[in-house]
């Protein structure tokens, strides 16, 4: 059993993408579910569906490049890690790329990317990066 589920999330969508899927399942909880919908919301997943029943299932579209074939997902990395958490203060979200990608932060005001999180002046355990 695997004891870090967005790793998990975050490596099957990586996995999926590299192997040209068009669609990958995922075991659902509460805080995957927001990261969907925050990846979905931001263009880089074409469409979600959560599916309910006794394990939970997420079904995500994953999105390409109609042109060159290449996954809308360049780069997906896990920050935090259950063996050395990493948080950010309000004043010092790490921002991706210059501002071109999003950190995804779990915030006592809820799970939101880094932009949002300085609208609202909050900071929190920072996720992952997306890319």
């Amino acid at each position: 059993m695997y004891t870090d589920p967005i790793a998990d999330y975050l490596t099957r969508i990586r996995n999926a993408q590299k192997a040209r899927h068009k669609v990958v399942e995922i075991p659902a909880s509460n805080l995957k579910k927001e990261i969907t919908r925050i990846l979905h919301d931001k263009g880089y997943i074409l469409n979600y569906k959560f599916e309910e029943g006794k394990p939970g299932v997420i079904k995500i579209a994953l999105k390409y490049n109609t042109k060159t074939k290449t996954p809308a997902i360049s780069n997906i990395e896990r920050i935090s890690k259950p063996g050395l958490r990493k948080y950010a203060g309000s004043e010092d979200l790490p921002r991706v790329l210059n501002g071109m990608g999003i950190s995804i932060l779990s915030t006592s005001k809820g799970v939101m990317t880094d932009k949002e999180a300085r609208k609202e002046n909050v900071g929190g355990e920072v996720l992952c990066y997306v890319y």
